[in-house]
């Protein structure tokens, strides 16, 4: 299979990732499509897509606080491309985006079954709080 090419804050087809995210976690398409590109420009440190041929098969974003701190959100990838490293190549590049926009620090939150994925992204164990609002 052809491995993704990588595009950093590439101009987002929000019809096009709401597709995307629907696959990956196996729900249905939303009526009402996700206004993923104006939140990424309001909020976004950086994103990143993996693409092949031009269609969208995987995704990761990065919100922040405007200094240290950044938040790795919506890590997807199509299900027909996982298993094949395209996750890892979206984190690692993120990370390096982060990094260069100045951030120290990069959270993430996970379900448990994805921690070794996690884990082997580099990230480490963490205590922390949730509040559902």
């Amino acid at each position: 299979m052809h491995t993704p090419d990588l595009r950093v804050r590439f101009d987002v087809d929000d019809a096009a990732l709401t597709r995307l995210h629907a696959r990956a976690f196996g729900t249905a398409v939303p009526r009402d499509e996700t206004p993923w590109s104006a939140r990424l420009e309001r909020y976004g440190v950086s994103w990143v897509g993996a693409f092949v041929d031009d269609r969208l098969v995987g995704f990761v974003h990065a919100c922040w606080d405007g200094g240290a701190h950044a938040f790795l959100l919506d890590a997807v990838v199509d299900p027909a491309h996982q298993g094949q490293g395209t996750g890892r190549r979206l984190v690692e590049r993120l990370v390096v985006e982060v990094r260069a926009a100045g951030c120290a620090w990069l959270h993430v939150d996970f379900e448990p079954h994805l921690e070794g994925f996690y884990r082997a992204c580099g990230f480490g164990r963490t205590a922390a709080g949730l509040l559902r609002l």
